[in-house]
This record gives structure tokens, sequence and C-alpha cells, in this order.
């Protein structure tokens, strides 16, 4: 019986580690709050480092339906009002210089989009923002996040709102919820 004969292992150099790390298209999902577009500061830091890159704004939309009235219109206006939106941004990007900016719109729940643009898109990073809710304020509203963090293999960056306290279990509550009686 012959033996199969194989190259021999090469070990991976800084540059193979590099080639591996680099970032070519960043995913940043928008809902037109000032949180979500938090994630904005460091998707374009990121660009800026990488100018080939490509960013790709997205928007989630959904209709709420009302009885009595046309679904695809409404429909037509959350998408038509999205892309609008994004469009404004992207304007207010290429001031910036950043140019490499594609929009896009799907319709359905955020996480849901995401996760999917995310697959369809290639992209190698999802920058986001996240409320950093926990305990029950996470149990009764659910996580974006946390879903996109579930249902994705893609790297993923969270971006926390600044102002947003940070409470831990010994921490008890930010201080303008305590209560002085």
């Amino acid at each position: 019986m012959a033996a199969a004969l194989h190259p021999p292992a090469s070990t991976p150099t800084a540059a193979d580690e590099e080639a591996d790390m680099k970032v070519n298209k960043v995913l940043v999902p928008l809902d037109g709050s000032r949180l979500a577009e938090a994630a904005l500061t460091p998707a374009v830091e990121l660009l800026r480092e990488n100018p080939a890159a490509t960013l790709v704004l997205l928007r989630a939309a959904e209709a709420t339906r009302v009885p009595g009235t046309d679904p695809a219109e409404a429909q037509f206006a959350v998408v038509h009002e999205a892309e609008s939106y994004l469009d404004a941004v992207a304007a207010r990007l290429a001031r910036q210089g950043i140019t490499q900016v594609t929009t896009s719109v799907w319709y359905g729940p955020p996480a849901a989009a995401i996760v999917e643009a995310a697959q369809v898109g290639h992209v190698d990073l999802i920058v986001m923002s996240t409320h950093g809710r926990s305990g029950v304020g996470r149990l009764i509203l659910g996580s974006v996040a946390e879903s996109v963090l579930r249902g994705t293999r893609t790297a993923i960056l969270l971006v926390r709102d600044a102002a947003a306290p940070i409470v831990t279990p010994t921490a008890g509550p930010p201080r303008e919820e305590v209560s002085h009686v």
C-alpha cells in the first residue's frame, strides 16, 4: 500500500493572521435612534484604517398592521421612510469622507434582518448598539443584540450607550433610581 504524500503543514505567519483579520465589509444596523447611530463612530474608525472596506447601513422595516388599512401601503411607507433615512445617513458620512457606503432595507423583525443581511452580504463584522439591559428588562423587552449574537457566526462589536449606567449585582441601582425618603 502506497503512502499518500502531503506537503508539510505550514505555520501561519503574522501576515496570514493579519489577512484573516482584515475587515472588508462592516454592517451597521440602524433604527433611527441616537443610540443606534452611536455604532457609526467605531465603524467609521475601522473604515478610516481600511479605506477599501465597505460600510453597509441596514434598516429593518416592519409595518404595524392596522385593521381597515391596506397592508401594502403601510409596507411601502415604512420601506420608503427607511430608505430616506439611510440615504441621509450615507450623505452625512460622505461629507465626512466616508464614501464606500451602501444602504439596505430589509422587511421584517430587526434581529432576523440583521442576521440574514450579514450572511447574504458576506459581512466580516457587525457593529451595533445595545441598550445594555439586564435581568427583567431584557426578559420582558428582549434583546436584538442577544438574538443577533445567537443567530450569526459573523463577528460582532457591541457598542453600549455611554450615558447608560452600569449596574452590577452588588452595586445596586444607579443614583438616579435611589429613593430618598
